[in-house]
């Protein structure tokens, strides 16, 4: 999965095994997709800090297949499909954890529909796993079922970037809110817990996910994306679950949180399942002092949180923010590019009726609303033991049900169940 990140940058991706012929179909989708979304989100746009500017290309010269990968894949050898389970508990979910909102709202959340819920944490080597450490810590304490993998890959990906060619040669020593190159890490995170959820029978593998705005065309110069966002988007999930029905029947992957924005269920923890919510950790640039892990309180991840948190009215402290990032954060927002969705932003400046510097903005009622959209938010999707529960939960704390008519959110009626129809 990590090299699936470089199909741009190689000419043949040799793997010195056998594999089956749904795992080659998987990895020849992904080798695709990867390299499209790379082109697109890091190179052709022309906006990467880390990358040389003589290997940026003329926008007025890329071409639709610019963005296709030149590596292909061989394997030693292809076989024929075969299951690597044996049989899974349907009762069962595991989360990938991270310390994030996310996964610990989408831990509450499971929990309490009455799932037995495996934390899953993957350890990387690296700084991220500071952001991690609270959360895990919590719930290796309070849940048996908790597990982690250890990872070196971060030093993978450094690796790789002292030895591409349009990276500047001092990329270890910059330090930007987005990786130079890679896009699509999920993946490899989901592939290194898979043995966990067959060792253990778990049945369902949930993702954070939460709802993004795809209204828009997702062409650029003729090449189709998804705005660097494909492990995050529904696709991912139905590419994988056909992969699964194959090599792992009975699994199925899916995200509880797609059809909510990101301030939505920072409201829910925090509401719901408080506790949780003081596991929380989402920061780019975690620090340790007197073993306690802090969030730097100024990085784009820091500044989305305390954007949600305020605009709810809820006291960031509880997250170990302290007050002078809240200072901070009103006294320059105005000037700040938060790396969120426009509307979620304009929405969350409205409900902080224009405090301190805060930009004046208008109220955006469908970030408050369960989206429903067949293409990317489709609640049909949730498993059907669970389906009706988590709606349940949701409405709570939304005002509604919106979908999307000629590129506009407009709030619809309730969901309802579809009927199953058999053919005559």
């Amino acid at each position: 999965m990590p090299l699936l990140n470089y199909g741009l940058f190689s000419k043949k991706i040799q793997l010195d095994f056998p594999i089956s012929k749904a795992d080659f179909s998987l990895l020849t989708d992904f080798n695709l997709i990867f390299s499209r979304e790379i082109f697109v989100s890091k190179i052709a746009r022309g906006a990467n800090p880390y990358i040389l500017q003589e290997f940026l290309p003329d926008p007025e010269k890329i071409l639709p297949h610019d963005g296709d990968p030149t590596a292909m894949i061989h394997p030693t050898q292809i076989t024929a499909d075969t299951s690597i389970s044996n049989g899974l508990d349907p009762l069962k979910s595991g989360v990938l954890s991270s310390g994030g909102k996310d996964s610990l709202l989408t831990y509450g959340l499971l929990t309490e529909l009455g799932s037995t819920v495996y934390p899953l944490y993957m350890n990387e080597s690296g700084g991220h796993w500071k952001t991690a450490l609270t959360a895990y810590r919590y719930h290796k304490k309070t849940d048996p079922n908790t597990q982690r993998v250890w990872t070196n890959v971060d030093r993978f990906y450094g690796f790789m970037l002292d030895h591409l060619r349009i990276i500047r040669p001092d990329h270890r020593k910059k330090w930007d809110d987005t990786y130079p190159i890679r896009l699509c890490i999920f993946p490899f995170y989901v592939f290194s817990l898979l043995p966990i959820f067959i060792g253990q029978g778990i049945s369902h593998l949930l993702l954070g996910s939460e709802f993004d705005d795809f209204r828009s065309a997702i062409h650029y110069k003729g090449i189709p994306h998804y705005y660097g966002l494909y492990d995050q988007h529904q696709d991912f999930d139905l590419r994988m679950n056909h992969w699964y029905r194959t090599r792992i029947p009975g699994l199925s992957q899916w995200s509880a949180l797609r059809n909510i924005s990101g301030l939505v269920g920072q409201h829910i923890l925090v509401h719901r399942y408080p506790e949780l919510a003081t596991q929380q950790r989402s920061c780019h640039s975690c620090h340790i002092k007197n073993g306690i892990v802090y969030p730097c309180g100024q990085c784009l991840k820091c500044l989305g949180i305390l954007l949600y948190l305020l605009a709810k009215d809820t006291d960031p402290t509880r997250m170990r923010y302290q007050q002078k990032h809240i200072d901070l954060f009103y006294k320059n927002i105005g000037a700040t590019s938060l790396s969120l969705d426009q509307d979620e932003k304009n929405h969350s400046f409205f409900l902080l009726k224009q405090k301190g510097s805060v930009p004046k903005s208008s109220c955006v009622d469908h970030i408050e609303k369960i989206h429903v959209h067949p293409s990317t938010c489709d609640p049909q999707l949730y498993p059907a033991s669970f389906r009706m529960g988590l709606l349940r939960i949701l409405e709570q704390y939304t005002t509604g049900y919106c979908t999307l008519r000629n590129g506009e959110w407009v709030q619809t009626e309730k969901w309802q169940e579809q009927p199953v129809t058999i053919a005559p």
